[in-house]
């Protein structure tokens, strides 16, 4: 897996284990990890997405555009916009205005809830760059996300459509959900991994989730097909934010885009986390309850946490749980006919799973 695990201290160690977790990852996941042919499928459309997101970040106060542009000419990957596209041109309903405003109104919302993830988590980079908290304060990057949103929900309604706006509604609902319930997770390693699930399904999947049933609603398709689109969404939802969790402690920062060890140092509950934790001796545990239960780290606790993590096996077995998602994903979109958009829906779980960044 292309760029886990950052050469601390561990040397020839940590480069072993580089190569172990990158065969056993695209060993579990054999279509190459690649959004080229997403990329590809839908750059028109994108493009078209992109301008709507410029344009509507616009206000007459100042401060506004100015972090929404800080944020947004940061780049990203705009999967989940992406998926929208992809998933209205697999059932049938290619290019025209109402899909490129869902696509722009799915990546408002994320773009929102970025900003309000970092005041909540107090993280000082986002996407390689300053984040808008460190840069302008807490008060503005929240206001400033609550206007995202605004522009999201005024795109949907352009669409016409009531149940696009219950769709979308409902996912930034249950979004909120999960971050509120990750919060009173955090520092609790008693924490259940069907707790965990249920906060990275909220968190996480569910945008991903409404970014794909929206494609065939808008497309006029049948209850299945929504279903099927809704299904593979969560899973590849699922699986990124796993990945996601393994990559906070073993990506290289600089391709990252955010700082590594964050989710530690907030004493954050995630599945490499639980699985050390359980897995380890008397002495191990005690080194977890102190680090994240009642916070107290020092400098060299962030090394040691990854140790433990590649000594019990928490990185690959992480993995291997993305890994069985994108499957589900895959397995989801067995309901529609071979086309190029399924095609490179597949190929999109490929990168969820195996990404280094």
């Amino acid at each position: 897996m292309a760029g886990l695990l950052s050469l601390r201290r561990s040397g020839n160690q940590a480069l072993a284990t580089i190569l172990r977790l990158e065969k056993d990852t695209r060993a579990a996941s054999p279509l190459a990890p690649s959004l080229k042919a997403l990329q590809g499928l839908v750059e028109s459309d994108l493009s078209r997405v992109n301008a709507i997101v410029i344009e509507r970040a616009q206000s007459p106060i100042p401060l506004i555009p100015q972090i929404a542009r800080h944020l947004i000419a940061a780049g990203g990957k705009r999967i989940r916009p992406m998926l929208t596209l992809a998933a209205a041109r697999l059932c049938g309903h290619a290019g025209d205005e109402a899909a490129v405003k869902l696509a722009a109104a799915v990546e408002f919302i994320h773009t929102a809830t970025l900003l309000h993830d970092d005041v909540v988590d107090d993280s000082a980079l986002r996407r390689g760059k300053s984040s808008a908290n460190a840069v302008w304060g807490n008060a503005a990057s929240v206001l400033v996300g609550d206007f995202l949103f605004t522009r999201s929900f005024q795109l949907m309604v352009e669409t016409g459509s009531l149940r696009v706006l219950d769709i979308l509604s409902h996912a930034s609902s249950t979004i909120a959900e999960g971050e509120v319930n990750q919060l009173t997770a955090s520092g609790d390693l008693s924490t259940s991994e069907a707790k965990y699930l249920d906060v990275i399904s909220a968190k996480t999947a569910a945008l991903f989730a409404a970014a794909c049933r929206v494609g065939a609603v808008i497309a006029g398709r049948p209850p299945a097909e929504e279903e099927a689109l809704d299904d593979y969404g969560r899973n590849i939802g699922i699986a990124f934010q796993l990945v996601d969790d393994v990559l906070d402690y073993a990506a290289r920062q600089d391709k990252l885009g955010k700082t590594v060890g964050d989710d530690f140092r907030e004493g954050k509950i995630t599945l490499p986390v639980l699985l050390a934790y359980r897995r380890g001796d008397a002495a191990e545990r005690e080194f977890w309850k102190r680090t994240i239960e009642r916070k107290d780290q020092r400098a060299e606790d962030l090394d040691q946490a990854i140790r433990l993590m590649e000594t019990h096996g928490a990185f690959t077995d992480s993995l291997a749980r993305a890994a069985h998602y994108g499957d589900l994903a895959r397995r989801a979109l067995s309901v529609f006919p071979d086309r190029p958009e399924k095609t490179a829906l597949a190929e999109a779980v490929g990168f969820a799973v195996q990404r280094g960044h």
